[in-house]
């Protein structure tokens, strides 16, 4: 840390010492302007982070350490093309896949925005191809059935937006996703399907990724048995990687390659070609709204003073819980069953990007970056975990997000959703405690059983309906947020080293597999374990 951050970040300390006697609760009477300064509205949502246990002058300063570490001039590094992974001196361009054509953002002195509209067009015609019933199979058979084949950020970002906007989809094509190299799940998502009337979208920005390739091939392999004709693939198969040469290597035609661009990291791609199952679940048109809704959210956080900025107020709210309180984990609870992969993706957006160990300057970390990111659908969550979050001794801050309206309006089951996501809230915040001895029958006093001490802190995210706008705004919200935290913390959000080691791996390990040798480098437990598995393939 540079000594301005220091001594802001000292000075935090000692409000995190003096507001551990504090009451959340307390906060509300001796600031009478809490609420109005910590609830800002931007890009369609609406971020009330009034019950967190900070005061005003805390979030002053929590401002004053996003100054210090010079957290504007690497906003506008970002969006004007720097190449901020430093480990892969890349640019970091997602932001220009939704800001349209007139996106001034360059890469080594080139604008991107013309290639992403061509890119852009390309997806526009192959879509209404297939939805119109154009693109036919091999057979003549319109497609019915899209299988996105892809894993990480290839997958949970398309999944999260292909169920999180159902109502807007037509009846087909229907989207299916393949992620895990298990082969049960090849045999659940793929085997019920009809060869004639599917399409295969493989999306790997590599086309390296282990998982996909064979998934892919098995896929492949699958269409084959029924249509053995070299042209097959051309009417079942398309990519969207940087590596085209490889996904024409695998038998997919040239023409049916969509591109990206290695300044667009996995975790950040559903805005690009890897979006294509959205775009063909809920049609094009949807899909630019959502690159909308982001692009409103990105120019919310470039251009929005810090005391208003929603990405940087969640990020520093969540800073000031995980370095100051003591927060290890928080948890995501989405109050709609449209999000339920809301946690799972935010999970790769934040671990994935934060979980480092070293600074930009390649020197130990001596903070602890992302906590553990979790969660559940409300209300099912509140029968799972919530007894832990209300009596539990660990700190758990928690993000609520609800949509205030439902395009199928069940009113009393949207009242009873809403209701809870608001109590929850609430109780967690303000508790309950008995005043005078709880007994039963038999005298016992079960006071300290039934009291639940409240001081739990938690955002409320809210939308008035969620649409393809306000998804993109939300995503994009998770996103700048996790950058935010990132800058202050001094590391790379944007590569991910710990991934490919334990690729690197596993591969090794396939081969002893298949060779029937084991590596005398392992150590016992694992050569053990790698001994067994090539005896159970004899049998």
């Amino acid at each position: 840390m540079n000594d301005n951050i220091r001594s802001v970040w000292d000075e935090l300390k000692r409000r995190a010492k003096a507001a551990a006697d504090s009451q959340i609760v307390d906060l509300f009477e001796r600031e009478p302007d809490r609420l109005a300064r910590m609830t800002q509205n931007a890009a369609s949502l609406s971020l009330d982070f009034s019950k967190n246990l900070l005061d005003g002058k805390t979030l002053d300063r929590l401002i004053d350490l996003a100054t210090a570490a010079e957290l504007p001039a690497a906003i506008e590094a970002m969006f004007d093309g720097a190449a901020i992974n430093v480990t892969e001196n890349r640019a970091v361009l997602h932001t220009a896949l939704r800001a349209g054509p007139t996106s001034t953002a360059t890469v080594n002195g080139k604008r991107v925005a013309p290639e992403i509209a061509r890119v852009l067009e390309r997806m526009r015609n192959m879509v209404d191809d297939v939805r119109e019933g154009r693109w036919t199979g091999i057979a003549g058979n319109r497609i019915t059935d899209i299988v996105n084949i892809g894993i990480g950020g290839s997958h949970l970002g398309p999944q999260l937006a292909c169920e999180a906007l159902r109502y807007e989809a037509d009846a087909v094509p229907r989207v299916h996703f393949l992620a895990n190299v298990d082969g049960g799940e090849f045999d659940r998502v793929v085997s019920p399907l009809e060869p004639a009337s599917t399409l295969f979208i493989v999306a790997s920005k590599s086309f390296t990724t282990a998982e996909t390739r064979l998934n892919a091939a098995s896929a492949r392999d699958w269409l084959a048995a029924q249509f053995p004709e070299p042209q097959t693939l051309a009417r079942h198969f398309i990519a969207a990687s940087a590596n085209s040469e490889r996904a024409v290597a695998f038998g997919i035609d040239a023409a049916n390659v969509y591109p990206m661009w290695d300044w667009v990291g996995g975790r950040y791609s559903m805005w690009s070609a890897i979006g294509l199952p959205i775009a063909l679940r809920l049609g094009m048109n949807n899909f630019e709204a959502m690159l909308a809704g982001a692009a409103e959210m990105d120019d919310h956080f470039r251009q929005s003073p810090f005391t208003t900025n929603l990405p940087v107020l969640l990020g520093l709210v969540g800073l000031w819980n995980n370095n100051f309180l003591g927060a290890e984990s928080y948890a995501v609870v989405p109050y709609d069953e449209r999000l339920r992969a809301l946690p799972d993706y935010l999970q790769q957006l934040e671990m994935e990007s934060n979980g480092k160990g070293a600074t930009r300057s390649n020197e130990p970390l001596d903070t602890a970056p992302a906590p553990v990111t979790w969660g559940g659908l409300g209300t099912n969550a509140q029968h799972a975990f919530f007894q832990l979050l209300h009596q539990g001794t660990r700190f758990i801050p928690v993000d609520f997000i609800v949509a205030l309206t439902h395009p199928e309006v069940r009113r009393d089951h949207h009242d009873m959703l809403v209701a809870n996501c608001f109590a929850q809230a609430a109780g967690l915040m303000s508790g309950r405690t008995t005043a005078v001895p709880d007994g039963t029958s038999d005298g016992n006093d079960l006071s300290l059983h039934k009291e639940i001490r409240g001081n739990k802190p938690s955002n409320m995210i809210c939308m008035h309906a969620l649409t393809p706008q306000s998804l993109g705004a939300l995503i994009a919200l998770y996103e700048h947020k996790t950058y935010v935290q990132s800058v202050i913390w001094n590391i790379n959000a944007f590569d991910q080293w710990g991934v490919e080691a334990g690729k690197m791996l596993a591969g090794d390990i396939v081969e002893e597999f298949k060779s029937g040798r084991v590596d005398e480098n392992h150590d016992a437990s694992t050569a053990a374990l790698i001994k067994s598995y090539i005896e159970s393939r004899k049998s």
